[in-house]
């Protein structure tokens, strides 16, 4: 019976070392027949993890508490990607330039639930009062269950002068710029905004501790899934455009693996202390964790041997 792991967005970069584990045959060549769904928004994705619908979840780490309040049921078991890896774009018109937050002002900015937590937190770290300055950060039209291109409905929106603004992934944002409709403000990931950003959160891998403890043989051949996918991306990028014809549109899937050449440095599979007291610290700063808990309550350490395999 084939195993069920789920994304919350699908034509993007973002999740991309685990839908290429599947589609590449990472998670095959460990034993494991896994299938790949798409269930959005990611709080979405969380629930279906906590109630046994699915077995790995695949998307952004602080999400995994929409699921599991205080980390009580679940851990990470490795990284996908370091780094918060969404972008804030907005309309090229207005003029923005890299890094200057100011540009949000009094202007409407698309984003996904949970995925919305870190800009609104970049942007309070970066200045901005958000009920004073009248930014409205919101889901962008049109965006419903089971969208499989939230960035590139974005992008389409954003052209369409339906909002100012966006804060999603790397495809979305490449499309709006090659089309002339986007300037990038902020890619947290390579230094832009504030420096606490970076850490916010990453594109993780989750499974509950019921899988753990009954097949950790399972959560550890699915680490290994991930780095050896990281590995035959590293080894020859272009394998990734085999993964974009089969599952993207024609025009994201010639894109995307020049996206992923770009986010190569970034595909280590650890979850470092550092990253964990970030994430807590965000997570509790917008309410989403009581109070900081453990390291070794958020990661499977035991797997840690396994990340740099």
């Amino acid at each position: 019976m084939a195993m069920k792991l789920a994304v919350p967005d699908l034509i993007s970069p973002s999740y991309f070392p685990a839908v290429a584990a599947v589609e590449l045959g990472g998670f095959k060549a460990e034993g494991l027949d896994v299938a790949l769904e798409l269930i959005f928004p990611v709080d979405k994705c969380a629930a279906a993890l906590r109630d046994g619908a699915i077995d790995f979840f695949a998307g952004s780490a602080h999400s995994v508490l929409a699921g599991f309040p205080d980390w009580r049921g679940a851990k990470l078991v490795c990284a996908q990607s370091q780094g918060m890896y969404w972008f804030l774009v907005m309309r090229r018109d207005l003029g923005a330039t890299r890094g200057d937050l100011s540009v949000v002002k009094g202007r409407a900015i698309g984003a996904a639930p949970w995925v919305e937590m870190g800009l609104r937190r970049l942007l309070i770290e970066g200045g901005i009062d958000l009920v004073r300055d009248q930014v409205t950060i919101a889901p962008v039209p049109g965006a419903v269950a089971g969208v499989a291109n939230f960035g590139v409905m974005a992008a389409r929106a954003l052209e369409a002068r339906q909002i100012d603004g966006f804060w999603a992934n790397g495809m979305g944002t490449e499309v709006a710029v090659r089309r002339g409709v986007g300037t990038v403000v902020v890619d947290a990931r390579r230094g832009d905004g504030p420096k606490p950003a970076f850490h916010y959160t990453q594109a993780a891998l989750a499974v509950t501790d019921r899988l753990i403890a009954r097949s950790p043989d399972v959560a550890a051949a699915a680490v290994r899934a991930i780095t050896r996918t990281h590995a035959a991306l590293r080894a020859d990028v272009t394998r990734a455009t085999a993964v974009g014809r089969a599952l993207f549109p024609p025009e994201e899937a010639e894109l995307i693996a020049e996206l992923i050449r770009r986010d190569l440095p970034f595909y280590d599979a650890t979850v470092t202390r550092d990253f964990v007291a970030g994430m807590s610290g965000f997570a509790r700063d917008l309410g989403i964790l009581k109070a900081d808990v453990p390291y070794e309550q958020v990661v499977a350490t035991q797997f840690a041997p396994l990340w740099r395999a």
